[in-house]
């Protein structure tokens, strides 16, 4: 079969090649045109910038490289060198190349739009580009200036376009939306994609996906890959969003949103219907997403199912994960959200000493926003020396969550000290006990877990729009306290919450935090990992206010008008124990002090004159944690 790259030749013969490659009207006038549309049995065909890997020349008005697929391919552009010399930050002068991706033939003029312009190092391109179609052309263009940048050069190679289709049903006189149901005739597994996937979604644009699974049937959906806006904003100040609703339409309760880049995200219905929605509003689409789609009986409560290889295939795990019913040891639990909401965990005979060299497993499986919650009510065991803090070769007890398609462990308990809660980052949660020792004194564990929607935060009301998001109104409460998903313990990874404050009219809010721990350095941006809380006035993100991350001493924020938002985001680096606040509702024209009251170490927040609010954090502390 064909596939080879056509034609690679030295800059100063590319006049004779273009007698023979130049499609008169079908490209850009006074363009000179490299063609590339076969690989001759070879995977990937080579294209190069002229003169690579030497300085390409000055005076470069126009040289197209065309790739042209058969009607039912697409193209794959691989850049491996890339150095273009870059003078501004947009590239529209200057030295550049232009991308024209969605294309069904290799042809473009001056009225045809394209997709980006790609300057500088290989480092501030995409070094991957799909075409939507079975054409895709790149336009080079250098400046007047000798440079000493050498250029460009990449591997192309030609993709059957039908590896990408969408499994589900195509609903008429719709671009996107699609229906999934299950039935005796169809599949129990398929594929789903963004439009165009691999290559970008269009602009302003709107798609649904509609799951229906039989009775006493649910939905497993797996977003394989996510690339939307890079960037760690907020996903309500986002115009590109995958939002996952528990439910037939987008009225039923969000319990997932996705605004960024991600993989291995899983979402598990609660019950047959899951609807999904994707929205597409920026000037500058990602590629999108391809993900997975299971229906499974409620009946069958493994943790791991079917695994999904390259587009077009499936594999089995190579062992099956057991039932609620079934245990591969003596001591493995595993507990699903159907079963019990909350209970009770221990381990090994306690509370008499466990015995040694014993390692016991207790899974946990949510379903829709559900988040796994352990709080530890007793926890005792042995350690065989005393001057060490870390728990390796102790017995010990770790926590794992789902990162990536995998389980990855966030955390490790030894000694006799009572760990702090433990929150999942989604709906499943791992704990694993090894003892590798034993001793008549150690009595091991107890531990309560529950499967909780409110991740754990007991104040404020909880809106369904968002799958964590609170509101405090000013007309049910003038003060109060908020804090951090899982308070005073770890907050989980991967998580987003909204605090909404809602004063009456001539009212604005103060914030006072007594603890703050989150992790990151400044001035928390993605470039360093780091979480944030965010402040603003609206609900688009409000220059006005700093981000917060590190370990910040008390400090006070206060709104500049009736409406203020707190978000608290996280990544799934690392973690920190969040923070904790109190929140008061003022007139305009009032302040707010605080003082130390230094008999009993609380402090008397002052608010109207002759008003006194007194908040202990002793029993605030003690409240959370209950």
């Amino acid at each position: 079969m064909r596939r080879d790259n056509v034609m690679e030749v030295p800059f100063f013969l590319l006049v004779l090649e273009l007698t023979f490659t130049i499609v008169s009207e079908a490209v850009h006038p006074g363009c000179e045109c490299l063609v590339f549309s076969a690989t001759y049995g070879k995977e990937k065909g080579i294209f190069k910038s002229p003169d690579f890997p030497q300085p390409y020349p000055a005076n470069i008005d126009c040289l197209l490289y065309t790739f042209v697929g058969s009607p039912d391919e697409i193209i794959e552009i691989n850049f491996l060198d890339f150095d273009v010399r870059k003078t501004n930050l947009d590239c529209i002068r200057g030295d550049y190349l232009k991308v024209f991706l969605h294309l069904e033939r290799g042809e473009v003029n001056e009225y045809t739009p394209w997709e980006t312009l790609l300057c500088g190092g290989l480092a501030d391109i995409p070094t991957v580009l799909y075409s939507s179609g079975s054409g895709l052309v790149l336009e080079f263009h250098s400046g007047s200036h000798t440079v000493n940048s050498t250029g460009f050069s990449g591997t192309f190679k030609f993709i059957d376009r039908r590896l990408f289709k969408t499994d589900g049903l195509k609903l008429p006189s719709t671009m996107c939306d699609y229906q999934f149901l299950s039935s005796d005739q169809s599949q129990s597994y398929g594929k789903f994609y963004s439009p165009r996937y691999p290559s970008s979604y269009p602009k302003n644009i709107r798609c649904s996906y509609r799951f229906r699974a039989r009775y006493k049937e649910r939905i497993r959906i797996v977003f394989e890959e996510v690339a939307l806006q890079k960037g760690d904003l907020s996903c309500l100040n986002r115009a590109d969003l995958i939002r996952v609703y528990d439910g037939k339409t987008s009225a039923d309760p969000s319990i997932r949103v996705l605004c960024n880049e991600g993989t291995e995200l899983e979402v598990l219905s609660t019950g047959s219907d899951l609807f999904i929605e994707f929205i597409g509003n920026s000037d500058w689409p990602g590629q999108g997403f391809k993900a997975s789609f299971q229906f499974q009986p409620m009946e069958d409560n493994t943790i791991d199912s079917h695994r999904y290889n390259r587009p077009g295939t499936l594999s089995l795990p190579t062992e099956t994960e057991p039932n609620v019913s079934e245990t591969r040891s003596s001591c493995d639990v595993v507990i699903n959200s159907d079963t019990n909401k909350n209970g009770t965990i221990v381990s090994p005979s306690y509370p008499a000493p466990y015995p040694s060299r014993t390692t016991c497993r207790y899974e946990f499986q949510g379903r829709g926003k559900e988040r796994v919650q352990i709080v530890f009510q007793d926890f005792n065991l042995y350690r065989s020396t005393d001057d060490s803090t870390e728990c390796d070769n102790q017995d010990s007890l770790m926590a794992f969550v789902h990162i990536d398609g995998r389980m990855e462990k966030i955390d490790s308990f030894c000694g006799s000290t009572l760990p702090k809660p433990v929150m999942s980052n989604g709906p499943r949660l791992k704990l694993e006990f090894q003892s590798l020792y034993a001793s008549r004194y150690s009595r091991g564990f107890k531990a309560t877990y529950s499967f909780t929607e409110n991740f754990g935060i007991k104040t404020g009301t909880q809106l369904p729009d968002y799958p964590c998001a609170f509101v405090f109104n000013s007309n049910e409460s003038k003060s109060g306290f908020f804090y951090s998903p899982n308070y005073p313990g770890f907050y989980p990874r991967d998580t987003e919450c909204h605090y909404f404050f809602y004063g009456n009219q001539k009212e604005k809010v103060h914030l006072h935090f007594n603890y703050f721990d989150v992790e990151g350095v400044l001035p928390c941006e993605a470039i360093s990992a780091s979480d944030y809380v965010e402040f603003s006035n609206f609900m688009a993100r409000d220059r006005k206010y700093s981000r917060h991350c590190g370990q910040l001493k008390e400090f006070d924020i206060e709104s500049d008008r009736k409406f203020f938002r707190v978000t608290f985001r996280s990544n799934d680096r690392l973690d920190g124990t969040g923070f904790n606040a109190t929140y008061q509702f003022l007139d305009e024209v009032e302040t707010y002090t605080a003082k130390p009251d230094k008999t009993n170490g609380s402090c008397a927040i002052i608010g109207k004159p002759g008003e006194v609010f007194v908040f202990i954090f002793v029993l605030l502390l003690i409240k959370i944690s209950s």
